[in-house]
């Protein structure tokens, strides 16, 4: 993989986990875009949260395939992958999840945090099981569940990858209709995951060149703007509750940002900023696992301090939350370098591209106090 396509890995993953942070910024339901009561801004938090930003889960499977088959199916090694994987997802997961898991439980036992979360004290064993381990639904850590559906997608990588390779055609069609059409989830919580996971394997093995779309780089990004854009005025219009034939645009619509990403990151890669984004590796997959607790604390706070105007707070919050994550990262990649290599499955930087296929995504919890819709 040549240096300028790990660039542009990298920039996506930073611009899309960031995106993913205002994706599940927490409202309760008297603060619903969809009531309209702040006109524009309404609005806007529908584009951003329930459109635009819905591109980064697909996008973020479809890095993972690729680069899982890079190499092509000579350079892959099952045995290999797992144990790697293992590593690299199983344990960053299991790290964040249950460590909120766990400072949920003695923030309630403290009468803390009750509405915002699920019961984990009174929780049985079955939902306790689910919340620890995102066996049957949601795991505590909300986001997590892409890494979740990621390793069931590494799971099946030898037959997806056989898939693909004999009938390409075939198989993305039928997962793209998986995807798409309001059909059971089946074991994935997301199933546009399974989606895009494909598609980059297939970008993988059948060597496409991702470079011939650059030249219309700028014209892609339009079109993937302008549908996000018109989809946000019919979710606008007609949510919170969306009808099948809009819950299947929005399903699209997300899809198709696999593309625009891709173009998107091609005009960035030109800015100095991008540019300096690009050279991070570790720090979007610590965001991506740390952003939930710290919307959710900062949620509970703003609640008990009594402020209205939740505008500000759902501009303020994922900002500040980003901020704190940065400067947290650097710190512990400093600091406490072994636990950092733990929690970020040894994701230390530009390198880190050669040995991992993992990123991150976006959902949200239903709950009294706590009612984002699930994404």
């Amino acid at each position: 993989m040549n240096a300028g396509v790990s660039s542009r890995i990298n920039l996506m993953r930073i611009v899309l986990i960031s995106g993913i942070v205002f994706v599940h910024v927490p409202y309760d339901p008297a603060n619903s875009p969809f009531l309209g009561e702040n006109g524009l801004i309404d609005w806007l938090r529908v584009f951003l949260g329930d459109s635009l930003f819905r591109v980064g889960v697909p996008c973020l499977s479809a890095i993972s395939g690729y680069l899982l088959f890079r190499r092509g199916l000579d350079g892959f090694s099952y045995g290999k992958t797992l144990r790697t994987k293992a590593a690299t997802v199983l344990v960053p997961l299991l790290l964040w999840n249950l460590s909120f898991l766990v400072f949920v439980f003695l923030a309630q036992q403290n009468n803390i945090g009750f509405g915002y979360l699920p019961d984990v004290v009174h929780a049985t064993p079955r939902e306790a099981a689910t919340l620890a381990f995102a066996l049957e639904g949601w795991p505590i850590n909300l986001p997590l569940y892409f890494l979740r559906d990621l390793l069931l997608c590494l799971i099946l990588s030898p037959v997806l990858a056989v898939l693909v390779m004999r009938y390409p055609r075939l198989t993305l069609v039928a997962f793209l209709a998986y995807a798409v059409l309001p059909v059971p989830n089946g074991i994935f919580l997301k199933k546009s995951i399974l989606f895009g996971f494909s598609t980059g394997i297939a970008v993988a093995l059948h060597r496409v060149d991702t470079s011939a779309i650059d030249r219309n780089a700028g014209r892609i990004v339009a079109a993937v703007l302008a549908a996000a854009l018109l989809l946000s005025i019919a979710l606008y219009a007609i949510g919170p509750e969306f009808p099948a034939w809009l819950d299947m645009l929005r399903a699209l619509t997300a899809l198709s940002g696999i593309v625009g990403a891709w173009a998107l990151s091609e005009l960035l890669l030109r800015t100095r900023l991008g540019a300096e984004l690009s050279k991070g590796g570790g720090l979007s997959f610590w965001i991506f696992c740390a952003h939930y607790p710290l919307l959710v604390g900062f949620w509970m706070a703003w609640n008990r301090v009594g402020i209205d105007h939740f505008a500000v707070f759902y501009f303020t919050a994922p900002l500040l939350t980003i901020a704190i994550l940065v400067i947290s990262h650097a710190i512990a990649q400093r600091s406490f370098p072994t636990l950092h290599a733990l929690l970020t499955g040894s994701r230390a930087g530009r390198t880190s591209l050669s040995r991992t296929a993992s990123a991150t995504g976006a959902s949200a919890h239903h709950d009294v106090r706590y009612s984002t819709t699930r994404r």
